[in-house]
């Protein structure tokens, strides 16, 4: 497998980008660096408390704003202002010295739905046999 590494100085992205091999069992490294799984773009609603990521499948995946501090206190105005890095493997918002990597974005929207549906069965839970 190989994985990008981008080196940073002083905050800015440098040119010296290198291609390290580094095998991984983990299914959604195998998904993001050997099927090309990739972010296309990226849908904010502040009002909605809402941050979405559209991948290269078609596929759009969800989460609250809310969960990330320094998202759920910036400007709409900094929220805008994103940028896919590593070839559409993160997003970053350098203004916010925040970063969000696809592979934890998918883990973060995967625990919520299931704790979601772990709560609701909770809450009205099926008649016992």
């Amino acid at each position: 497998m190989k994985i990008w590494i981008f080196s940073k100085k002083h905050g800015m992205n440098t040119s010296k980008n290198k291609i390290a091999d580094i095998g991984s069992d983990d299914p959604l490294d195998k998904l993001i660096f050997e099927k090309g799984l990739r972010i296309k773009n990226v849908i904010i609603d502040e009002e909605l408390d809402l941050i979405g990521i559209i991948l290269n499948t078609g596929k759009i995946l969800e989460t609250k704003i809310s969960l990330y501090p320094r998202l759920k206190n910036a400007t709409e105005k900094d929220l805008q202002k994103w940028n896919l890095i590593g070839n559409g493997v993160g997003i970053s918002w350098e203004n916010l010295n925040e970063n969000l990597s696809m592979k934890g974005f998918i883990q973060t929207v995967a625990i919520n739905e299931m704790l979601e549906h772990l709560e609701a069965s909770v809450i009205s839970p099926r008649a016992s046999a």
